[in-house]
């Protein structure tokens, strides 16, 4: 498949799902081991048992991950860490703050934005902008090696694999935008069926009230025809 068929909101898109599945992981893994050290892993999440069975409680930590007694992600180990949180909280996206918690801010942030597109699209002004955010972030955590991937991942030509990745997507969003066409056609359809239900109701009952006025007339409507020309 050629690179040119990707625009390049696309590409932009496919780069920034690699930085944030496929870098930004190990540089919060590197911050994880530092707070957590593999050595002694075992020793504190033992010594932090209550915390960690309050997260349990709290369905932060679910089955599976208690029995492993161990969790990857810093949504949950940022609870069990001296780290102090950045001034926005962890769901927000902070703006001059560089501590760790910040940074792990921002990538959950990012992380959190792409899954929520509807397309496969990220329009290049704010592409640049998220890539300096999220790669400094990297930087801090880990340092200048995982930077240089960072920078390579921008500029570097997309290999098929990821380029039929946003093509499926492509055709994905495509169907569901037939697919809410449909949908929508139906309900106007359904919305004209209602209305005209409520037109033969209406002219109905008014033939229901014409009927019972005239069972109520004793007076024949020749007859009464005839009255009227006698008055005339």
């Amino acid at each position: 498949m050629a690179e040119a068929s990707l625009s390049n909101e696309e590409e932009n898109y496919v780069r920034m799902s690699l930085l944030l599945t496929g870098i930004s992981p190990r540089g919060v893994r590197a911050l994880f081991d530092r707070e957590f050290a593999p050595i002694c892993l075992y020793a504190s999440l033992k010594k932090e048992f209550n915390k960690l069975n309050e997260l349990k409680m709290q369905h932060i930590i679910s089955q599976p991950q208690w029995n492993l007694l161990f969790t990857k992600s810093p949504g949950k180990h940022r609870n069990l860490t001296d780290i102090v949180p950045p001034y926005c909280g962890y769901d927000r996206l902070p703006t001059t703050e560089t501590t760790p918690a910040a940074d792990l801010s921002r990538i959950k942030y990012y992380r959190n934005y792409l899954a929520h597109l509807d397309e496969g699209k990220i329009d290049t002004e704010f592409f640049n902008t998220a890539w300096t955010d999220i790669t400094d972030a990297i930087d801090r955590l880990e340092g200048q090696i995982m930077k240089r991937e960072c920078d390579q991942l921008k500029t570097k030509p997309l290999d098929p694999t990821n380029q039929e990745i946003i093509m499926d997507i492509k055709r994905s969003n495509d169907e569901i935008k037939q697919l809410k066409g449909s949908l929508e056609s139906l309900r106007l359809s359904h919305l004209k069926m209602e209305r005209s239900q409520d037109e033969v109701k209406k002219s109905h009952a008014l033939l229901q009230e014409q009927v019972a006025n005239c069972q109520q007339d004793t007076v024949p409507w020749n007859i009464r025809g005839k009255l009227l020309q006698v008055k005339l």
